[in-house]
């Protein structure tokens, strides 16, 4: 039985052939892609945001940094269209919630109050905060705010200049609490007891609230605590302020004078909080973000809200919060080494 024979081509295309074919081939997909990349790119920007925003506040909820994260970001919500969320992860002076926002996505989605606490003065008094500064991108700056010098209403001193005399006159018998080792509240007292040459016994609590609380009580003698804690407890008379840390006085209480006045020329402390996102967050949407922070802080009704509370609006650029963090490293950081302070 005869099969057919199977007929092939004479010659196969050779492996050169086949090596343009493919070139061809790869330099038309990425043809096509430079022209979609651009596009791709622009396009997260250009919808942000299309969906709810969450915001870590790292501290608990009521407190002064909740509220204060909550009073600014809820009208910046409004400038965004979407509404934000707030998340309190609290813990290890705002560490906690601080590493569990530099692993969020960086697209905008999760954003983190931070203060002078988590961006300077941590890295100052923690082996291991679980963050680096570098793990974020810098948004805006919203604050810069005073601390108040208040004491228990029973203490018998009714200036800064009184009390001053008072603990110098005493040194080990008086105490003065604070939120916790190397939280502001205890630095600001530990560069008054520094610059006044006193001896006041430091006692640390687990939070702001409970502090203040002991002080109302009369379990500690006085605190150093910053004005959005401290103002609506002076001002309901439950402690009694005698002077607050900036260098000149706060717009909303023009009554009460500096520690400078009194008697420490030159003495200037404040806090400060912003927002930051993730690093790697797109620039066109930090500065959306940005430019919702600056018009939700130029409402006059916002504005004198924060005043009330001793916080001075203080938006700016990327740029100038980073320069600002830099500079408050530093100084914080001398502030912990002169005080002793550590927590492991």
């Amino acid at each position: 039985m005869n099969l057919p024979l199977c007929r092939f081509p004479h010659r196969l295309p050779s492996s050169a052939f086949w090596l343009r074919r493919l070139l061809m081939a790869y330099t038309a997909v990425m043809a096509a892609l430079a022209l979609v990349a651009p596009a791709a790119q622009a396009q997260p920007a250009a919808a942000y945001p299309n969906k709810p925003i969450k915001l870590i506040v790292p501290f608990p909820a009521g407190g002064g940094g909740d509220t204060l994260a909550r009073l600014v970001m809820l009208r910046a919500a409004r400038e965004l269209g979407q509404p934000i969320v707030v998340e309190n992860l609290g813990g290890a002076g705002g560490n906690v919630g601080s590493a569990a926002a530099a692993k969020a996505p960086a697209d905008g989605y999760t954003l983190l109050y931070g203060t002078n606490g988590t961006h300077a003065i941590n890295h100052a008094i923690y082996k291991s905060p679980g963050f680096s500064v570098r793990d974020f991108e810098p948004v805006s700056q919203l604050t810069r705010i005073a601390a108040m010098v208040v004491v228990r209403p029973t203490l018998q001193v009714n200036s800064m200049a009184e009390l001053t005399k008072l603990l110098k006159a005493n040194p080990g018998k008086y105490t003065f609490g604070s939120a916790g080792n190397g939280t502001t509240s205890h630095l600001a007292g530990e560069i008054y007891k520094s610059r006044a040459g006193l001896a006041v016994v430091h006692i640390p609590y687990r939070g702001g609230a409970q502090a203040m609380t002991d002080l109302m009580g009369g379990q500690v003698d006085m605190m150093i605590e910053v004005m959005p804690n401290a103002a609506p407890q002076a001002k309901g008379g439950r402690v009694k302020p005698l002077a607050v840390t900036t260098a000149t006085r706060v717009a909303g209480w023009p009554e009460l004078p500096t520690i400078a006045e009194s008697g420490l020329a030159g003495f200037d402390v404040s806090a400060w909080d912003a927002i930051f996102v993730p690093a790697g967050t797109p620039r066109p949407i930090v500065n959306r973000l940005n430019d919702a922070i600056h018009k939700a802080l130029a409402d006059p009704e916002l504005r004198a809200q924060l005043q009330s509370r001793g916080a001075e609006v203080a938006p700016g650029t990327p740029e100038e919060l980073a320069r600002h963090i830099a500079s408050n490293m530093t100084l914080w950081g001398d502030a912990v080494k002169r005080s002793g302070a550590a927590v492991d």
